[in-house]
């Protein structure tokens, strides 16, 4: 970023934003989390996977936030403190529900085959979480300082540190997506990973609601990385550049691509298709005596109750 970018100390009307933001679309997005982020919350309880309530519903509960402040923005275009909770709301909210899809391909490594993983399903979820909170944090940090800033200086000197965590959390992103690639690539062609020639080389069944979680964790993967390319483009342009002074950029390719994927994960809900499979086989185990082993068993529970 630029030295020359930044919020001016004198500001007209428009120039927090560089534009009013449009009061309906404000209302529409608010609706459209809210919804989500509630039914995320009934969700979470019916098939207990409480996970999702510091994972999908935190998500909602910021864009929520970031929007209700640019909805009170729409009102008040001058206020400081409605942009300033938008700024850090909306730049650190999709980061918990993107460590909900690391967990998700967790567990469908372990239903699938540990053995077709370059790392092992546990520390699959614990390094790309870990990366996940380290880009939230240092998102937050910039984001806050950007905020609160009172000249260009310490504008520019948050907004760089914001860059930092979207380019950080963008390459946490496409080497999850590559790991993904090369574990499914292996399932399919059967070739475990060399670590496990002395270790466990079961494999498990490719069902259709597995299929569906892979479906939906894909889409989900498409839409984070386009919004974190606007992010990045965005904050690199500066802040008083074309693309973040223009409105609908931000409401496509940041608000409508995590409406897409917190949604996504609504409708491949993890529950609901791990409880639909198991359901499935234990009807199945009623015919056939001596089928599915209590390892199988105590897999799919895991999967449940993650």
């Amino acid at each position: 970023m630029s030295g020359s970018h930044g919020p001016p100390p004198n500001r007209p009307p428009t120039a927090l934003y560089g534009y009013i933001p449009t009061r309906g679309i404000a209302v529409l997005f608010l609706l459209l989390f809210i919804f989500s982020t509630g039914l995320h919350v009934g969700q979470a309880i019916k098939y207990r996977t409480h996970w999702l309530l510091y994972t999908a519903v935190l998500c909602g509960a910021l864009e929520i936030l970031g929007w209700a402040a640019r909805l009170w923005s729409s009102y008040s275009p001058l206020a400081g403190i409605p942009f300033q909770i938008q700024i850090t709301a909306t730049i650190i909210a999709p980061t918990p529900l993107l460590a909900a899809s690391f967990v998700i391909f967790g567990e469908i490594i372990k239903m699938l085959g540990p053995c077709y993983s370059r790392i092992s399903a546990k520390w699959y979820t614990i390094i790309f979480s870990t990366c996940d909170v380290l880009a939230l944090v240092i998102q937050g940090a910039g984001g806050g300082i950007a905020a609160t800033a009172h000249e260009l200086q310490g504008a520019n000197k948050g907004g760089n540190i914001m860059l930092v965590g979207i380019v950080f959390q963008l390459i946490v992103i496409l080497t999850y997506a590559g790991l993904a690639v090369e574990f499914l690539w292996r399932y399919q062609e059967q070739r475990p990973t060399s670590r496990a020639i002395n270790g466990n080389a079961e494999r498990g069944e490719m069902t259709h609601n597995v299929k569906q979680m892979l479906c939906g964790l894909a889409f989900s993967f498409i839409v984070f990385f386009i919004r974190s390319i606007y992010r990045m483009v965005e904050l690199s342009d500066g802040w008083s550049g074309r693309i973040i002074r223009t409105q609908v950029y931000f409401n496509v390719l940041d608000g409508a691509m995590i409406v897409l994927a917190i949604y996504t994960i609504n409708l491949f809900h993890p529950g609901r298709l791990a409880i639909s499979a198991t359901t499935k086989t234990e009807k199945d185990a009623k015919y056939m005596p001596g089928s599915g082993s209590s390892s199988e068993t105590n897999l799919r529970m895991d999967y449940i109750n993650v």
